[in-house]
């Protein structure tokens, strides 16, 4: 269990560091105002560019590098446009979750779950598109409908930030960019985030020192990750695995869909994928409905996932008040359409 979770808990930390001294550059503030200009002062625009940027960078850099380097970007931005937030705030924590299905860099599930794709010998692109792509659908649709008010809305685009350090501006502005290639070498991804967090630290270290603090480092999230791998490593010692088999059965996908979005909302979604892999592995469509399960239906609570614990991090960052009934209440329209509708696309309609 250690060696599976300290990669996650090293890219966990290595990530909220990159956005902490990120966001100390302006570079989510600049970032922002470019958004805001391509929008030319419409709402639903700014909107819909958002939707494209959560979209690819939960595909390609994984839901958690998109809830960690989006957030404060569109946050900033609702900030700088006198905008309402939380429209931009879900759009980006939703589409984390859900459009994390097409490949298996888009969500660290994924990657735990490709060596059992490669054990049944399928390609797991040939598994994932049709409810990768019914998952963001049901959401975008989703979205327009709960915030169709805020999308009418107008804003005048504002002048671009003043950017005090220009080295550290361009230097964090690089490591982000170079981010994306580095996540889809192959390379483990605990490396480069590591990696890019160090040179950073580095870059901060001779420019301005005093942003250095322990608190960069997100203790009490690596901490709750750490409690709930090992209680979910006791539970499956002791009868956890017997449990969920009975309760997701063996023929309908849908069932273990909804067995997994349940476990994924009371423990998180990486120990619930984990205690439920056993009951999954011995077909594609099955390890699939699995994913769907932990990956579009964790958006019901706060700890459902480290990408929404991230995103939540970052909304407390900049004091967008995100309550857990606020949450909840919207993820119980979004969650059940978008876990049958993903199931059912899984087998074609």
């Amino acid at each position: 269990m250690i060696a599976r979770i300290a990669p996650v808990l090293v890219f966990l930390i290595a990530v909220t560091v990159i956005a902490e001294l990120a966001d100390e550059a302006k570079v989510f503030d600049v970032a922002a105002r470019e958004a805001a200009h391509l929008a030319r002062g419409k709402v639903w625009r700014l909107w819909l560019l958002v939707i494209v940027l959560a979209t690819g960078l939960t595909i390609v850099l994984s839901l958690d590098t998109c809830a960690v380097l989006l957030t404060p970007v569109v946050l900033a931005m609702a900030r700088q446009l006198d905008v309402p937030p939380k429209l931009f705030a879900f759009t980006t924590v939703w589409l984390a979750g859900t459009a994390s299905l097409l490949l298996p860099v888009s969500n660290l599930t994924n990657l735990l779950a490709l060596h059992q794709f490669r054990k049944l010998d399928v390609e797991y692109l040939s598994v994932s598109w049709r409810p990768a792509i019914a998952a963001i659908v049901i959401t975008v649709a989703v979205l327009a409908v709960l915030f169709h008010r805020d999308l009418g809305r107008t804003y005048v685009v504002p002048p671009t930030p003043h950017v005090d350090d220009k080295v550290l501006f361009w230097g964090s502005a690089g490591v982000c960019v170079l981010l994306g290639p580095a996540f889809v070498s192959g390379i483990e991804v605990a490396v480069p985030a590591s990696i890019a967090a160090v040179v950073l630290a580095v870059l901060f270290a001779v420019r301005r020192r005093a942003t250095l603090r322990w608190s960069l480092i997100p203790a009490k999230l690596v901490v709750t990750v750490v409690v709930l791998f090992t209680v979910v490593g006791f539970l499956t010692d002791h009868g956890l695995e017997d449990l969920l088999n009975r309760v997701a059965g063996t023929t309908s996908e849908l069932r273990l869909s909804a067995t997994a979005a349940l476990g994924a909302n009371l423990v998180d979604n990486l120990p619930a994928y984990l205690a439920m892999e056993p009951v999954a592995s011995n077909d594609a469509h099955r390890m699939m409905a699995l994913l769907i399960g932990v990956n579009c239906g964790c958006l019901l609570t706060l700890w459902g996932s480290l990408a929404t614990l991230l995103w939540r991090a970052r909304c407390d960052a900049a004091r967008v008040d995100i309550t857990w009934w606020s949450f909840l209440w919207r993820g119980l329209i979004l969650t059940p359409l978008v876990v049958s509708g993903s199931v059912l696309a899984l087998n074609g309609f």
